[in-house]
């Protein structure tokens, strides 16, 4: 092998779409311009205080200052299952059944090299967040794409491909609420999912990083509220969203044993875990901050509107989701020629806005972008003015 030489899994990843208009912003900025930036999902919210004051209180004590543990401390990994039997009425066994990450990132990639082996099939929708396609791809892994303009024709579409394969997919990836597209479901839809994937042997991984984000009463369902689902399912939750804790880098998986014990082998070869003192402060956050959750969602609900609002105003009319902290909408009319990622710029361009071009999710993705929700009410009214202006020349 030559140093000039593509290396083996990399040359599999394609260039990240969104560096090109990282790019940008970042002229754009060098040369004084105002971009409001609603691309990368990176919520702008403090995290509670009393979980910040508890992580200095855990910092300064030289004992939280040694490796801690690969699966999560012992407290922590109860707090959560105390959430789920307080949220959800689901129990869980801390040690066998549940199990503390670095972020949902971390704890999507490394179960799928525990778990995902050459050619195994794993099934997802399309669009989808990139770790979800990617991920596979780097575990040796096929990563089926199946369209999902609503939710029964993804059910329709899985069903089709069990009658049609061989050999069922050894998994199905999903995420409700879904980014990009903020799909939303259904208790009784993710029971018809977890039937249809124990009748056939297929595991399933729900990424729940929106759990908290359901917006004019509707609450997002926990796969786990499925009885039975913990023989084939395990669902990986986020603190980053529900509390605001994006750059702590905590998550939990929790659910089937078998799949938890797999992930906290190949943990154990990876990494001694989180820092303990956010490890600490984590729990605080489970025990303390469940209001705090709704004040996020409730935030996230009211921008969403004020976004819709403004788009609408302008000649922009995209329907509001269910819950997440996106907006998905199709390329406006007149500009339908375009792909997502030049309109994208071109948006950057005219209106001084950043979104995510739907490519970046996945061919299925096209004609669309996607907008995060992480500018204050006065920043996106700024936005939606410039936008308007824009799609009015």
């Amino acid at each position: 092998m030559s140093i000039t030489d593509e290396f083996y899994r990399i040359q599999k990843l394609p260039p990240y779409v969104f560096a090109v208009l990282n790019e940008m912003k970042a002229k754009a900025r060098a040369a004084q311009q105002d971009i409001v930036d609603l691309g990368m999902g990176n919520p702008d919210g403090a995290t509670p205080q009393v979980v910040v004051d508890k992580l200095v209180q855990a910092a300064n004590n030289p004992d939280n200052h040694r490796y801690s543990m690969s699966k999560g401390i012992p407290k922590l990994r109860e707090e959560i299952c105390k959430r789920y039997l307080r949220n959800y009425d689901v129990t869980l066994n801390s040690e066998t059944e549940a199990i503390v990450t670095m972020g949902a990132k971390d704890a999507l990639a490394h179960l799928l090299f525990a778990t995902i082996g050459p050619g195994d099939v794993v099934v997802s929708p399309n669009p989808a967040y990139p770790i979800h396609q990617y991920g596979v791809i780097m575990s040796e892994g096929h990563a089926q794409m199946l369209p999902m303009p609503t939710p029964e024709v993804f059910l329709d579409r899985l069903e089709a491909l069990y009658k049609e394969s061989p050999k069922p997919p050894k998994m199905l990836l999903i995420s409700f609420p879904h980014n990009p597209t903020t799909t939303c479901v259904d208790l009784e839809y993710l029971e018809k999912l977890v039937r249809l994937t124990q009748q056939h042997g297929t595991l399933v991984v729900h990424d729940f990083a929106y759990a908290d984000l359901g917006f004019d009463g509707y609450v997002p369902p926990s796969i786990m509220q499925v009885p039975g689902a913990k023989e084939n399912c395990v669902e990986i939750f986020s603190m980053s969203k529900s509390y605001n804790m994006a750059g702590w880098r905590v998550g939990f998986c929790v659910g089937n044993s078998k799949m938890i014990a797999a992930l906290a082998r190949i943990k154990s070869y990876l990494d001694y875990g989180v820092f303990q003192p956010i490890q600490i402060a984590s729990i605080i956050a489970l025990r303390e901050c469940e209001e705090e959750t709704k004040k996020i969602r409730d935030i996230y609900q009211h921008r969403v509107e004020v976004l819709i609002e403004g788009l609408g105003r302008g000649g922009w009319h995209v329907e509001k989701p269910k819950g997440s902290m996106f907006l998905w909408a199709a390329l406006p009319e007149r500009y339908q020629h375009l792909t997502s990622l030049e309109f994208s710029k071109l948006m950057m361009q005219e209106a001084l806005v950043a979104v995510s071009p739907g490519i970046g999710f996945g061919p299925m993705g096209e004609g669309f972008v996607r907008f995060a929700l992480i500018e204050n009410e006065h920043r996106l009214r700024q936005a939606t003015r410039s936008i308007g202006a824009f799609l009015r020349k």
